[in-house]
């Protein structure tokens, strides 16, 4: 057959609002037109992130009574260690609240002032610990949007003091393609050759490694959990949000065999998160990730949510919207730019826009949140590209909830004319686009 279908039972559920048009104009201007700052119960569907809002199955639920909440040397601890270094094979195991802990503990550690960390895209969280570590975040896409250009990482040696690699798997700042194997071993050498540290930003090592399956004939046949083992492997250092590939609501981690600079991370963790073996965590979440990793890699659950993603993206194209190819699994990411050209934030417009019609609260990846501040004073730099993306949580939303959402996009894209493009009424200098209010330019 060649049907696709969730692989799992519902056993639980949650009402979704409904709030009426007039209820969803008051709110996205009461949130001066910036989705963050709308609640939960003002939106009707969802997909502003995958990052902590995935449903947990029976056995993450079960994980959840049998956590030890020791302050120190905690029983799930041990079995969170034991889970991340068989996957990951690194030895020193550090948990934290959540990634952008993790990557303030990494960068923190490496980073000297004036220094520049090299990626294949930084997401915004990412370069911010770079900027505030006061180093410089240089990002080197390929052109096909995974994976790092190594010709241009070469060369940012002589250019630049270059303190480590960051690949982020998959590349979730253009459209989550993968980064190929191929290109990880290359980074590989490359680092080995300079002497600097290859990390990976891992929050969707799962997802990265099933495209390997799908993309690299050598890997053809392969299970996405030794592809995963394969990629953790061949890095100095890991990070990771576990609230995406872990299918948790909250965590992350930090691993590495560096013993040096694992006590360094662990004295920041100590002071900033908690006792090593909690890191900012309850017991019962340390369960609860130790299960996730072990179901995320299951290649039937990857295999659907490919496939939904696909279907997904297929039918917003249809409807007129333009989809960025290809689509990989954690979202469809939309050019808005394409969709409304020669408007001011134009993927800000299209979010204002799909709320209106149904409720649907969906991401900016464009000027708002990757464009930067002239230090000069003048007009923001944009972005290179103005993008909306379409977020999937991880076994929440059915085949039916997302023909809603393709009906309203087939709504929007009929007035795309009229839509006007916004203003930046005030930012803040850092992560400016959680916190921002804008105005649509009447």
């Amino acid at each position: 057959m060649t049907a696709f279908m969730e692989p799992f039972r519902i056993k639980s559920v949650e009402p979704i609002a409904f709030p009426t048009a007039a209820e969803r104009r008051a709110a996205l201007e009461a949130a001066g037109y910036n989705l963050f700052k709308i609640d939960a119960d003002q939106i009707t569907i969802d997909l502003l992130t995958d990052s902590g809002t995935g449903a947990m199955s029976a056995a993450q639920w079960s994980a959840l009574l049998s956590g030890d909440e020791s302050y120190a040397g905690a029983r799930s601890f041990r079995r969170f260690e034991s889970v991340v270094r068989d996957l990951t094979g690194f030895a020193e195991v550090l948990p934290v609240h959540q990634g952008r802990a993790a990557e303030r503990l990494v960068l923190s550690a490496l980073l000297k002032p004036g220094q520049a960390s090299v990626s294949n895209t930084h997401f915004d969280t990412t370069r911010a610990h770079v900027e505030l570590a006061g180093g410089k975040a240089v990002d080197l896409p390929a052109p096909d949007g995974g994976n790092i250009d190594l010709v241009r990482l070469r060369a940012s040696f002589a250019t630049e003091d270059v303190a480590c690699v960051v690949l982020t798997v998959t590349n979730n700042g253009l459209g989550g393609k993968p980064v190929l194997m191929e290109n990880i071993r290359a980074t590989r050498a490359i680092c080995d050759e300079f002497g600097v540290p290859l990390t990976l930003d891992a929050a969707r090592f799962a997802e990265n490694a099933y495209l390997i399956t799908e993309l690299e004939p050598e890997f053809t046949g392969h299970s996405p959990r030794k592809v995963a083992e394969l990629m953790f492997r061949s890095a100095d250092i890991i990070w990771a949000s576990l609230k995406k590939d872990g299918i948790a609501n909250i965590g992350g981690l930090v691993a590495l065999n560096d013993p040096d600079l694992a006590a360094r991370c662990r004295l920041e963790l100590i002071a900033y998160e908690g006792f090593p073996t909690y890191g900012g965590l309850a017991g019962r979440d340390l369960d609860a990730l130790a299960q996730g990793l072990l179901e995320v890699t299951e290649p039937s659950y990857l295999r659907y949510r490919a496939e939904s993603a696909r279907w997904f993206g297929e039918a917003l194209r249809a409807v007129g919207m333009p989809v960025v190819e290809p689509v990989g699994l954690h979202a469809v990411y939309i050019d808005a730019g394409e969709l409304l050209p020669g408007r001011n934030l134009p993927a800000n417009a299209l979010l204002a826009e799909l709320y209106l019609e149904g409720g649907i609260r969906a991401s900016e990846l464009g000027t708002l949140a990757f464009g930067r501040v002239d230090p000069a004073g003048g007009p923001d730099i944009p972005s290179a590209r103005e993008l909306v993306r379409f977020c999937l949580p991880r076994r929440v939303y059915t085949r039916s909830h997302l023909e809603y959402v393709v009906e309203a996009a087939a709504a929007v894209v009929k007035r795309a004319e009229a839509i006007p493009g916004y203003r930046i009424v005030h930012q803040d200098p850092v992560m400016r686009h959680f916190t921002a209010r804008l105005a649509p330019m009447l």
